[in-house]
């Protein structure tokens, strides 16, 4: 039986108990406590309304979502992640074949109007979404998206910063100042944060995003982190994954209509802190915290251009975008991880040598999706504790499909893993179950949940003695079991 098969009989099992109990975008004016990016002396002042014209209002905005859902409700949902100060809803479009459901697929974001003046991006992930639901069925790249990918589209991080035609939120705060920062220890803290900051941060403990690009405006370039520097100056600082980052850059700027031809930043690509430092950006914090490769695009050198501008805009940023969705299926090490005994899955840790940084399977699918240059060889390891860690040496081309399995270490009893909270909302949370629980009838359908059990138990010991193989994607070669 297939760990999908065995996971819907799960489902069915719970269904039948809860039955019977009912750029200028990177830089500009600086607000905050820390030095900021100075390119132009335009401040923060508020343009004229006339400079919105063409552009869709906030009520339009949320009209144009919920309009999507509704026409391509087999391929998406809608959820928020939180409100603005002003009490706007935060919308998400999530595009996948399999929306609001797990599997062992790589999910990727895409932020807009972080800034609230800078609109271009809300305007083209309203047309990603609808693009990709008229064509996933035609179109090869769509398909592929939408099967191999869970796609989650943030139009607009900031309604009440547009709203006001200005930088900030409604406190006047820049966003993308917000994050904690790895070179000030007294801004890693959450509290105080602006409520957008806060859902940002909730929505990345939720998802476990694999990679991300927040769209900016008043540049054009592709920007990847560091983008601070620990000396404060201006100078080139690299992550330790400086190479898979120009390689992700790399595909948005020459997927682009003429944003690698740029005479101002090479290839069309940049390090942050080469540009300009700025600190408590969102991007090193999606990294750092989230395991998140996330890139910053500035898409237009006109912060606000004339909305009859938009179609061309669109046009010359839709492969970039595209091809930056595919990328994360396309490319990298992706594989699950179980333990030999039971079969289990694990949540460990893959690490690759030479890369000073750890990512994460995920608890429940212990899937993970380690995206890294091409053309390369990687040593990539497995480690949990309580279980022996197991190595390998990989030849990347393009993407490699890698599962380990691994063997509890001698002597040592492996510690039940508890999944975590479902956020997709199809099974209960733990309140709910003591609730069901403590029901005054819970006498009387006792024997048919025990009996229900059993035969789940039977079916998993059955389970166990065939571990499930991961998917395989499309463009990938057979799968590599360590």
């Amino acid at each position: 039986m297939s760990w999908i098969r065995l996971s819907e009989f799960a489902i069915i099992l719970l269904n039948v108990f809860s039955i019977i109990y009912p750029a200028i975008a990177r830089g500009g004016e600086y607000t905050s406590q820390f030095p900021g990016r100075h390119l132009l002396d335009d401040g923060d002042s508020k343009p004229s309304a006339d400079v919105a014209k063409g552009y869709m209002s906030n009520a339009e905005l949320e009209n144009a979502i919920m309009a999507f859902g509704e026409r391509c409700s087999n391929i998406s949902r809608i959820y928020s992640i939180g409100r603005s100060v002003g009490g706007l809803p935060l919308w998400v479009m999530e595009i996948s074949d399999n929306p609001g459901r797990e599997e062992p697929e790589p999910a990727f974001k895409f932020i807009g109007n972080v800034h609230g003046d800078e609109p271009v991006g809300r305007e083209l992930l309203i047309l990603l979404a609808n693009w990709l639901c008229d064509n996933y069925v035609k179109d090869p790249l769509a398909k592929f998206i939408v099967e191999n990918v869970h796609l989650h589209i943030l139009p607009s991080m900031n309604p009440d910063g547009f709203a006001l035609r200005k930088r900030g939120n409604a406190k006047n705060v820049d966003l993308n100042r917000d994050f904690p920062d790895q070179f000030f220890s007294n801004n890693n803290v959450e509290d105080g944060r602006q409520p957008e900051t806060k859902a940002i941060m909730r929505w990345l403990r939720r998802i476990q995003f694999t990679a991300s690009a927040s769209l900016h405006g008043g540049a054009l370039v592709a920007n990847y982190p560091w983008d601070g520097t620990q000396s404060k100056r201006r100078d080139y600082y690299a992550c330790p994954d400086d190479e898979t980052f120009r390689y992700l850059a790399g595909v948005y700027s020459h997927s682009h209509y003429n944003m690698s031809l740029s005479k101002e930043f090479p290839e069309g690509i940049t390090n942050g802190a080469a540009w300009y430092p700025i600190y408590g950006g969102m991007q090193d914090w999606n990294y750092i915290h989230a395991g998140c490769l996330e890139l910053t695009l500035e898409i237009s050198d006109n912060k606000w251009p004339n909305a009859s501008e938009l179609p061309t805009i669109w046009e010359y940023n839709r492969m970039s975008m595209l091809n930056l969705v595919a990328t994360v299926a396309k490319n990298g090490v992706h594989g699950r991880i179980f333990s030999s005994d039971n079969g289990k899955p694990l949540p460990a840790s893959i690490m690759v040598e030479g890369i000073n940084q750890t990512m994460k399977a995920r608890v429940g699918l212990a899937d993970y999706h380690r995206l890294l240059a091409p053309k390369m060889k990687y040593e990539v390891k497995a480690s949990m504790p309580g279980y022996k860690s197991k190595s390998t040496a990989v030849m990347l081309e393009n993407v490699t499909t890698l599962d380990f399995i691994l063997d509890p270490e001698a002597g040592r009893v492996s510690k039940v893993l508890e999944t975590a909270c479902d956020c997709t909302g199809t099974t209960k949370s733990n309140l709910e179950v003591v609730d069901i629980l403590a029901h005054p009838q819970l006498e009387v359908s006792l024997l048919v949940v025990v009996t229900l059990a059993f035969l789940l138990l039977l079916l998993t010991r059955k389970f166990c003695l065939n571990p499930p193989k991961q998917r395989q994607l499309p463009v990938s070669k057979r799968p590599i079991i360590v």
